[in-house]
């Protein structure tokens, strides 16, 4: 069928679940896979927190964790996927369980959490650009950026992006598309040139089996289980499939596609990866203390020497910029949606869509407003980057379990759509859930040993604070401006499908 009428029967079922389409309907689904691919970005989380990784258990923990959790987090986007299937709208979360449980609650507090995900995530991945950019600043023109400037960097990224979404669906598809050929050569690049140019590599046994604790705590096992959050953290933003359903054709199924496809190639470019990097290691101590502010640029440099750590380490910050370029795309269609059916302070302004470029453009500039604010503490706390992260996880996972377990306590109702798992769809929810439960309340707890002012984690705060603002804001507007609209289709209807 043409893609003219792929449009139409898209146009037609988001009618049957009470949106009228105002997105501008022009991505494939290798563009919807190649934007929450860009966002999971192994180049960005893995690198981002390696160092972290190096004392949070260290290589052991780094290399079977990434495979442990990478398995749950399959487990968790399939569970996610066959449910956007039946709901591919730019709400994504936050209508799910709202379809699925017939309460306005459900819906309002998932949206507020993958909100607050989503900011969590852009502060995080554009705050990680500027460190890296720090670190090629240092090897090119020997300056040592301290925390106000990395803070300028970080700034100038977070402007960057705004623009580079202002101008509409056709380029951000562009630069999603090239982005997953620039992940795919640079960690082909990265770990073939680790794996032949140094003259020395580690041991199987110290990449596979060295533990390490430099965090303060005796307990090995809690430690290991913090050191987790280097995956879990990598392992996030694939919803961004979910977002950007309205603006991709064919979205029943593209949509849960791009988002299972994601987790798979990112669980195996981020093996390859944090493989390459461990093996190359030269000096651990010399690692975890470079001058240049992040680890992978000290291997990458004992490895290759000052030209070849410069080349990489440009290599990592484009990929990052790419990463952090879709995150943007992905939270400002969530902030439009969201808008749309008054779940935010100013949601009349919010949820305007440009008629040149047919992008929201209130929602583009506050998806890069708040994640600033969240940033801020990193001009004095060592430890708020990895509360950073934690706020993305804190926010990101609850919220894609909410529906997932919705769908379970409603499945005897739930009409599966035309991407679905079948008889194993019910197991592999209730293994989700599972696992999500477990990684919220771990990374509530502290992170370093002993606990001051400096060293606390602040991501738990970041996470009720947000709860009890929408809370209130509920109480405010919400139970009068907060509406999802009645969807028209049927339930035995739910397996609509484009073709």
């Amino acid at each position: 069928m043409s893609r003219k009428h792929r449009a139409v029967d898209d146009a037609e079922y988001l009618r049957k679940l009470g949106y009228e389409p105002i997105l501008s309907r022009r991505m494939s689904g290798f563009g919807n896979f190649a934007i929450s691919f860009s966002v999971i970005s192994v180049l960005s989380g893995c690198m981002t927190l390696f160092a972290y990784g190096l004392n949070y258990g260290g290589p052991a923990v780094m290399l079977w964790g990434w495979l442990a959790v990478g398995t749950m987090v399959m487990a968790v986007g399939a569970a996610l996927a066959e449910v956007t299937s039946v709901y591919p709208t730019s709400g994504a979360l936050y209508v799910m369980a709202e379809r699925l449980s017939g309460g306005r609650r459900w819906g309002w507090y998932t949206g507020w959490l993958n909100l607050l995900g989503l900011l969590g995530g852009i502060a995080g991945i554009d705050y990680g650009a500027s460190l890296f950019t720090g670190a090629f600043m240092s090897l090119q023109w020997g300056i040592t950026p301290d925390s106000g400037t990395i803070m300028v960097i970080f700034c100038c990224i977070l402007l960057l992006h705004a623009l580079l979404n202002l101008f509409g669906v056709r380029v951000v598809s562009l630069l999603n598309s090239v982005s997953v050929w620039w992940h795919v050569a640079g960690v082909v690049l990265i770990a073939g040139l680790l794996f032949v140019v140094p003259s020395n590599h580690q041991s199987a046994g110290f990449v596979f089996g060295h533990f390490v604790n430099n965090t303060g705590f005796h307990n090995q096992f809690y430690v290991s289980a913090l050191g987790l959050l280097l995956a879990q953290y990598t392992y996030c933003g694939y919803d961004a499939s979910a977002h950007l359903s309205e603006e991709t054709r064919n979205a029943g199924v593209a949509a849960a596609q791009g988002i299972v496809r994601a987790i798979w190639w990112s669980l195996v470019a981020g093996f390859v990866l944090l493989a390459a990097l461990l093996f190359a290691i030269q000096d651990y101590a010399g690692t975890l203390n470079t001058s240049t502010g992040v680890a992978p640029a000290q291997i990458f440099l004992d490895a290759l020497g000052v030209t070849g750590a410069k080349a990489l380490l440009l290599v990592v910050i484009g990929a990052q910029l790419f990463c952090g370029n879709a995150e943007v795309t992905a939270c400002s269609r969530m902030i439009f949606a969201f808008s749309r059916d008054g779940g935010l302070p100013g949601s009349k302004y919010l949820y305007r869509v440009s008629t040149r470029t047919g992008t929201p453009v209130a929602a583009v500039w506050l998806a890069v407003g708040v994640p600033l604010v969240l940033a801020l503490p990193s001009l004095w706390s060592p430890t708020a980057y990895a509360a950073i992260t934690s706020i993305n996880v804190l926010g990101m996972t609850p919220a894609y379990a909410i529906p997932i377990w919705l769908r379970l306590r409603y499945r005897h109702s739930f009409t599966p759509g035309a991407w679905n798992l079948g008889r194993w769809g019910v197991p592999i929810a209730s293994v989700a859930v599972l696992w999500v439960a477990c990684v919220t309340i771990l990374f509530c707890l502290p992170q370093a040993w002993p606990l001051t002012v400096n060293t606390f984690n602040y991501a738990p705060v970041a996470f009720f604070v947000a709860l009890a603002l929408a809370w209130i804001w509920y109480r405010i507007s919400g139970r009068r401006n907060y509406h999802v609209p009645q969807q028209t289709i049927a339930t035995h209807d739910a397996s609509y499908e484009t073709i």
